[in-house]
C-alpha cells in the first residue's frame, strides 16, 4: 500500500506492507533510528513519537494509521543545528547514559512541558512513567526536566532526592 506522511517537516510517500507499524516505517522506509524498538509492546517507551500532536508507542500504531498525518521525531527536535532546551537540559544534567530510551524520554518530556511549563516532581514522574530508563536511576532525567523548565538551581542540583 502507498502511504503519505509528514515527518519532522518533510513530505514522504512510500509503498509499504499493510502490516507495518508506524516505528518500522520510520527506521526502515524514511532512515529515522532514533526512534528504538525496545519492547514492541509499548511497555517501554523508546520509540515515543508525535503523530497529529499527541505522542503515541510507535510500536503500537500501523503506520497506515499517519496516512496523511504528520509526525514528529527525536530527529526533529533540534532546531538549525541547536539542541533544544530539553536536549541541552538532559546533556548538562548527564541524564543520558547509553541513550536507548533518551529519544522516547525527551519526546514524553516535551508534551509534559508543552501542558505543565513548571511541572512538579510528581508530574515529572506521572509523564515519563511510560518510559523506562536503566542506566540513570532517573535522579538525572528529573533534575533535567527541572533545569529545562527552570526549576532546577546550583542550590538544589544534587540535594533532591527522589525515590
Amino acid at each position: 500500500m502507498k502511504i503519505e506522511v509528514t515527518v519532522n517537516g518533510h513530505v514522504y510517500e512510500r509503498d509499504i506492507a499493510e502490516h507495518w507499524t508506524l516505528l518500522r516505517f520510520l527506521r526502515e522506509s524514511v532512515g529515522l533510528t532514533g526512534t528504538k524498538e525496545g519492547c514492541a509492546a509499548g511497555e517501554c517507551g523508546a520509540c515515543t513519537v508525535f503523530l497529529n500532536g499527541k505522542t503515541v508507542n510507535s510500536c503500537l500504531v500501523l503506520a497506515a494509521e499517519a496516512e496523511l498525518g504528520s509526525v514528529d521525531t527525536i530527529e526533529g527536535e533540534a532546531k538549525g543545528g541547536e539542541l533544544s532546551t530539553i536536549q541541552a537540559a538532559f546533556s548538562r544534567n548527564h541524564a543520558v547514559q547509553c541513550g536507548f530510551c533518551t529519544g522516547g524520554m525527551i519526546l514524553s518530556v516535551r508534551d509534559l512541558l508543552s501542558r505543565a511549563p513548571k511541572p512538579s516532581v510528581a508530574e515529572i514522574k506521572a509523564a515519563i512513567e511510560g518510559n523506562f530508563c536503566r542506566c540513570t536511576g532517573y535522579q538525572q532525567i528529573i533534575e533535567a526536566v527541572l533545569d529545562a523548565s527552570g526549576q532546577l538551581t546550583t542550590a538544589n542540583k544534587g540535594e533532591l532526592k527522589y525515590v
